[in-house]
């Protein structure tokens, strides 16, 4: 059983409870809740009068309860990464999934399902091509400078031709094609978009909550 003087027993403040409100609407704005979960924990947040209340909201999120105690003292830890940053969930782009039926035979799900793996697979080599284009690109700019400024070579502009055989070898290797960067720059722009969404309807759930005084005999 939990004691009276565990930091469980620790009484939050608003701003305490803001906190933890916003780091729930960034997840919820990452794709890790639906509309149902994200409206049940933020009451629950926004009513929570310990710090041990919280946990239950979190205990299934990527860095836990986003206040910890310090001799005594409640933390704030850092808002929770979206997509990006660091956990790698995305929002799906509803748009260019199949829809999922009840045909005859079930082949329609199957068939969204085969969807899904494909723009997944699409997203993965797409970031991958983004970094290796990033990587690359600033090796020349430092070969570039190396050879023109240190080297004083005169012939140094070289290398920038040179880049675009570069950029294509990744390109090659992952089977990465124009379509394919067409459709990914899409699902970025479908991603953002949803994304967009997501944060604009959590931060009117934080609004409408208020900093759960109401909510709080």
């Amino acid at each position: 059983m939990t004691e009276p003087s565990s930091p469980d027993f620790l009484l939050l403040s608003d701003s305490e409870r803001l906190h933890a409100l916003t780091c729930l609407g960034d997840h919820y704005a990452a794709g890790r809740l639906d509309d149902s979960e994200f409206h049940a924990r933020s009451g629950e947040v926004a009513s929570a009068r310990t710090l041990g209340q919280l946990r239950g909201s979190f205990s299934d999120l990527p860095g836990g309860t986003p206040l910890t105690s310090v001799d005594g003292v409640i933390v704030q830890s850092a808002i929770a990464g979206g997509t990006t940053a660091g956990s790698g969930m995305e929002v799906a782009s509803t748009s260019a999934v199949a829809p999922m039926g009840g045909g005859a035979s079930g082949g329609t799900g199957a068939v969204a399902r085969g969807t899904d793996a494909d723009l997944e697979d699409l997203r993965k080599r797409g970031k991958l091509v983004e970094s290796l284009d990033g990587m690359v690109i600033g090796l020349t700019l430092i070969t570039f400078l190396v050879l023109q400024i240190i080297v004083d070579w005169q012939y140094a502009w070289m290398v920038w031709p040179s880049l675009v055989l570069t950029l294509g070898i990744p390109r090659l290797l992952l089977r990465y094609n124009d379509s394919d960067e067409k459709t990914y720059e899409q699902l970025k722009k479908d991603d953002e978009k949803a994304r967009a969404e997501r944060l604009r309807a959590a931060n009117n759930r934080i609004r409408e909550l208020g900093d759960g005084r109401e909510n709080r005999g």
